[in-house]
């Protein structure tokens, strides 16, 4: 049941629960807002604009799923979203090979959180970096790129079967890393790197280069 909607739902659950879903709401919509304006203002660099736009896309997706589930609905899990998307994609000439790029780049996504976290280029981000927040970043930066390879591999196998119901999101993804050898190890690890990523982005609230 680990799932984005599933974590967010035993929020509300908990006491002051919808509170607490209104606050994440709005911050979300004023993370998504202040990316707009990044994406806006980014000047000559299309990559950071680009980026920027990317994150505003994401924080403000979260923050209608916040809103769906403070109001009392059930909104659908990443698995569901990426089989529908894989399933347009693969409607529309050349889906299969729509399907195998968006595959290849979460993949190449994968591969440079875990290169930023291997190689502890975060600490550019950063005007400070004790030595906690170092080790935040390395193992949430990996975690999230062990994560997001598992989505792009699925969704790579989904071009070759041509079935996106193959294709999962990082819901999905973490439920197949559990059948990989040491699974379970894995899955554990992943889960505390996500956690550590959490307390590294605490500090990069704090001492992000502005």
């Amino acid at each position: 049941e680990a799932s984005q909607s599933q974590a967010l739902a035993s929020i509300g659950d908990a006491p002051l629960g919808a509170v607490l879903l209104w606050i994440a709401a709005a911050a979300f919509v004023a993370l998504g807002t202040w990316q707009i304006a990044d994406a806006v203002r980014g000047g000559d660099d299309a990559k950071d604009r680009g980026k920027a736009a990317g994150k505003a896309v994401l924080y403000l997706a979260l923050a209608f799923t916040t809103v769906t589930i403070a109001r009392g609905s059930s909104a659908s899990d990443g698995d569901q979203q990426a089989q529908g998307f894989a399933s347009a994609l693969m409607s529309a000439p050349g889906g299969r090979l729509l399907v195998g790029v968006v595959g290849l780049g979460v993949i190449a996504g994968a591969a440079f959180h875990v290169w930023k976290g291997v190689t502890r280029s975060f600490e550019e981000d950063l005007t400070r970096t004790p030595t906690p927040v170092t080790v935040a970043g390395v193992a949430g930066y990996c975690a999230k790129g062990v994560a997001l390879g598992a989505v792009g591999v699925l969704f790579g196998y989904a071009a070759l079967t041509a079935d996106p119901d193959e294709a999962q999101g990082i819901d999905g993804a973490i439920e197949s890393l559990l059948g990989a050898p040491a699974g379970p190890a894995i899955v554990v690890a992943v889960g505390l790197g996500f956690a550590a990523y959490g307390l590294y982005s605490l500090a990069r609230a704090r001492w992000a280069r502005m």
